[in-house]
C-alpha cells in the first residue's frame, strides 16, 4: 500500500493500479487482508470518498449492511450473527463531525430497522483546527463530539500523548459494540503538525497555538521516553527500532521512484473520448404467466385475522381484476408485478425512501397496518424463490433525510451488484438535498474509482399546477452529468415500460444507476394504463411512434415530447385528430436512442418539421440536451422547433389558473397550424414562448 502511495506521489499511477489515475491519491479506496497476532485474517475495505466532508459517512453504512445483507442468505444467520463478522468504522475530523449535517443524518440511522449495522466505532481525529479556524469560531458546544449526544451514543475523550489510554478505550469500544449492538464515538485529542497539508502555514491564523505544536515533542518521542523510564525498552532498542522503520519506508520509497522512472513513455497525448452508447436497443425482459399470477394473489389476498383499512378493501378486489386481465393495471399494480416476479426469478429487491411503504400518493401500499392492532403486513415480503434464498424483497420507511438515506443507498447498491436497490422521493425535487451523493458518487464514481452499482433513483415528476417545489425532479442536472454511458435517465409514460425497465436494470449485463422520472397525476390517469399481457412479452422501449397515424406519407409534422406532457397532448387531438401531426414519446434520454429515433423520422417520408414540446421552462427539462442530438439527426429539410414554457428561475409558477393557461398554450401551440406558417428559425418566434413559470 505505501508503495502504492508514494508512486502517486512521484506524479504517475502504480502499474499495479492503473484505477488511480481517476482520482487524486487521498480519496482512492483499497482492499486488503490483515494477518493478527493470533494468526486470523481481517479483511479490510477503505471506502473510496470525495473531499466533501463525512459524506462518506452514510456509504460506508450501506456498503456494511449490503454486505450483512449477503451474508445472512435468507434467514441461516441471525443478524447478531453477521454484525459480529462485519463492522463499519468511520474516520471523522473534528471540524466535520460537529460542522456537517450529514453526520446527525447518519447517526439517526443507527437503530433504524432497515438501516442497524449493529453499531459503528466512530474514531474523531481531534486535531482542534478546522483548516484556518479553531474550534471556538467551528462550534457551539464544548465538544466537537456534542453531536452524538442526540442519540444518547457513549462517547470517550482520549489523550492523544497516551497511546495505551487509546488503546484500552478501543478495547473497551469493542467489547461495547459487541455487547449492545450500538455505535460508540471516540474523540482522540491531538494536534496537526503541519496544519491542513504538507504546505500550509497555520501560524498565520492560530499563532500561539503552533508555538506550543513546534516544542511538542510528539508522542513517538514521550512514549518512548515512557518505554525507557518503565525500562520495558533501551536507548539502543529505541534506536534499532526507528531506524528498521526508517530504512523499510526510504526502501518503499526509493522503489517508487524507480517505478515512476521506468513507467515510459509519459503520456503525451489525450485518449480518444468514449463512444457513447447508442441506447434504441430493446431487451426482451417479459415474466412468466405463473410468476405474474402468484405476485397477484400475493398482493390481492389478505391473511386470515388481519383488520384491514376500509379504503383499502376496494383497491384489493381491483388489484385482483388487474391480475385476471379484467381491469387495465396502474403504476402500483405493475410495480409489484415487477418486484414480486424478479423476487420469484431468485433477484433480491430493496425500496427505501420517506413513505416508501404506502407511497406518496397512495398509490403503493407495499406494507398495511392492522386497524386493530397496527401490525404491519407487506404482502411482497412473503415471496420467496427456490433458485436463490437470499432473493427477499424488503421495503423500509426512511428518516426524513435525503442525504444519508441515499448515501446509504449507494453504499448498499456497491456490495449487492446483483439486486434492485432503489430509493425514492417523496417528490422528485427532495433530491436536491442529496446532491453531493448523486454529483461525487453516483454519476461519477465508475470514471473516478471504477465503482460500480445498479441503483434505482425513483423521482415523482410532472406539471399538476402545484407551485415550484413539488413540480420538477430537475430532470436537466441529471442530464448534465450524462457522460461516458455512466447512467440511465428514462421518462416512462406507462405501467408496462415502468416493469420492463425496472426489470431490465438487473436483467442488463452492464451495471450503472438508472434515474426515473416517475409519475403523480398519471398514477390513476385511465390513459396511461396497461394491460398485464403486455408484461409477458417484449421490453422497455427507448422511444414510443405514434399509434394513431393511419397514413405516414401524410404526416409533415411530429411533435417529440417526454412524460405526463403526452396525455396533454393526446387528449387535446382525442376528437379531432389531425393526420399531418404525429405525436411522438422519447422513454429514454440517455443512453440516448438515435438510431430508434432516425427510423420514426425517416419513416416519414414527408416530415417537414420536429417540434420538441414539454412542461419545464426552456432552461430546465429535456431541451438542451436533446436539441444538439436532434439537429445531428435531421436532414437540412427538416425544421427544429421549441415549444413551451421560456426560461425561468423559478421551475414552475405557484398559481394554478397561470398553470392551466400555460399548459394550455404549449398544447395548443404543438398541434395547431399549418407548417408553412410557423417560422422556420432554429429559436421559436417570440408569439411562441410563454410566459416565465411565477410571472
Amino acid at each position: 500500500m505505501a508503495e502504492r502511495i508514494f508512486t502517486v506521489f512521484e506524479g504517475t499511477s502504480h502499474p499495479d493500479f492503473p484505477a488511480d489515475e481517476g482520482d487524486v491519491k487521498y480519496h482512492q479506496g483499497a482492499v486488503g487482508v490483515r494477518k493478527t497476532k493470533s494468526g486470523r485474517e481481517l479483511a479490510i475495505r477503505l471506502a473510496c470518498n470525495p473531499s466533501h466532508l463525512e459524506f462518506v459517512n452514510p456509504v460506508v453504512e450501506g456498503m456494511a449492511r449490503g454486505r450483512q445483507d449477503d451474508l445472512r442468505n435468507g434467514d441461516d444467520m441471525s443478524r447478531e450473527e453477521v454484525y459480529d463478522i462485519i463492522m463499519p468504522v468511520l474516520l471523522h475530523g473534528d471540524a466535520a463531525f460537529a460542522g456537517q449535517g450529514i453526520v446527525m443524518e447518519t447517526l439517526q440511522l443507527a437503530n433504524l430497522p432497515g438501516y442497524r449495522t449493529g453499531g459503528t466505532i466512530h474514531i474523531v481525529i481531534n486535531n482542534q483546527i478546522g483548516f484556518t479556524t479553531s474550534a471556538e469560531l467551528g462550534r457551539s458546544s464544548i465538544y466537537s463530539t456534542d453531536a452524538a449526544q442526540i442519540t444518547q451514543t457513549p462517547i470517550f475523550h482520549i489523550n492523544g500523548d497516551s497511546p495505551e489510554a487509546a488503546y484500552r478505550v478501543i478495547q473497551i469500544a469493542m467489547a461495547y459494540r459487541h455487547q449492545f449492538n450500538k455505535d460508540i464515538v471516540l474523540d482522540l485529542v491531538g494536534f496537526r503538525r503541519l496544519g491542513h497539508n504538507e504546505g500550509d502555514e497555520p501560524s498565520y491564523t492560530q499563532p500561539l497555538m503552533y508555538a506550543r505544536v513546534k516544542a511538542h515533542p510528539g508522542v513517538r518521542h514521550l512514549y518512548a521516553q515512557h518505554l525507557i523510564r518503565e525500562g520495558v525498552i533501551t536507548d539502543d532498542g529505541l534506536n534499532e527500532m526507528t531506524n528498521t522503520v526508517v530504512e523499510k519506508y526510504e526502501g518503499i520509497l526509493a522503489r517508487a521512484k524507480q517505478i515512476a522512472s521506468e513507467i515510459k513513455p509519459k503520456k503525451t497525448e489525450l485518449d480518444a473520448p468514449v463512444v457513447e452508447e447508442d441506447g434504441s436497443k430493446i431487451s426482451e425482459t417479459g415474466a412468466s404467466t405463473k410468476e405474474l399470477r402468484s405476485a397477484s394473489e400475493k398482493i390481492s389476498l389478505v391473511p386470515e385475522g388481519f383488520h384491514i383499512n376500509p379504503k383499502m378493501v376496494g383497491q384489493l378486489a381491483r388489484r385482483a381484476k388487474m391480475g385476471a386481465g379484467e381491469a387495465p393495471m396502474d403504476w402500483g399494480f405493475a410495480e409489484a408485478m415487477a418486484v414480486g416476479s424478479l423476487v420469484l426469478e431468485g433477484f433480491p429487491v430493496r425500496l427505501s425512501g420517506q413513505d416508501s411503504g404506502r407511497g406518496t400518493f397512495s398509490q403503493r401500499h407495499a406494507s398495511m397496518y392492522d386497524t386493530v392492532t397496527g401490525d404491519r403486513w407487506s404482502p411482497l415480503t412473503e415471496l420467496s424463490s427456490e433458485k436463490n434464498p437470499k432473493a427477499r424483497f424488503y421495503v423500509f420507511d426512511s428518516s426524513l433525510s435525503e442525504s444519508g438515506v441515499l448515501g446509504f443507498e449507494y453504499g448498499y447498491s456497491i456490495n449487492c451488484p446483483n439486486d434492485l436497490v432503489m430509493w425514492e422521493a417523496q417528490f422528485g425535487d427532495f433530491a436536491n438535498g442529496a446532491q453531493v451523493i448523486i454529483d461525487q458518487y453516483i454519476a461519477a464514481s465508475e470514471d473516478k474509482w471504477k465503482e460500480r452499482c445498479r441503483l434505482v433513483l425513483l423521482l415523482p415528476h410532472g406539471y399538476e399546477g402545484q407551485g415550484p417545489e413539488h413540480s420538477s425532479a430537475r430532470l436537466e442536472r441529471f442530464l448534465q452529468l450524462c457522460a461516458e454511458n455512466n447512467l440511465q435517465v428514462c421518462y416512462p409514460t406507462t405501467p408496462a415500460q415502468y416493469f420492463h425497465l425496472l426489470r431490465r436494470q438487473v436483467k442488463q449485463e452492464i451495471v450503472r444507476p438508472l434515474i426515473v422520472m416517475t409519475p403523480k397525476s398519471l398514477l390513476r390517469l385511465p390513459a396511461a394504463s396497461s394491460m398485464i399481457d403486455e408484461l409477458t412479452t417484449g421490453g422497455f422501449h427507448p422511444v414510443i411512434d405514434d399509434t394513431r397515424i393511419q397514413e405516414r406519407s401524410k404526416v409533415n409534422r411530429v411533435v417529440l415530447c417526454s412524460g405526463k406532457v403526452f396525455y396533454d397532448l393526446d387528449a387535446a387531438r382525442e376528437e379531432n385528430v389531425d393526420g399531418r401531426i404525429a405525436v411522438a414519446r422519447l422513454e429514454q434520454f440517455y443512453p440516448f436512442p438515435g438510431k430508434r429515433l432516425a427510423e420514426i423520422v425517416a419513416s416519414y417520408p414527408n416530415i417537414r418539421e420536429i417540434c420538441w414540446t414539454q412542461e419545464e421552462p426552456q432552461n430546465m427539462g429535456g431541451w438542451t440536451f436533446v436539441e444538439p442530438r436532434l439537429r445531428s439527426l435531421l436532414g437540412a429539410q427538416v425544421n427544429l422547433r421549441y415549444i413551451g414554457r421560456t426560461s425561468s428561475a423559478s421551475p414552475a409558477t405557484g398559481s394554478y389558473a397561470i398553470h392551466d393557461l400555460e399548459q394550455k398554450q404549449i398544447v395548443g401551440t404543438a398541434l395547431r397550424a399549418e407548417v408553412d406558417e410557423i417560422s422556420p428559425a432554429s429559436e421559436p418566434a417570440a408569439s411562441e414562448k410563454l410566459a416565465p413559470a411565477g410571472a
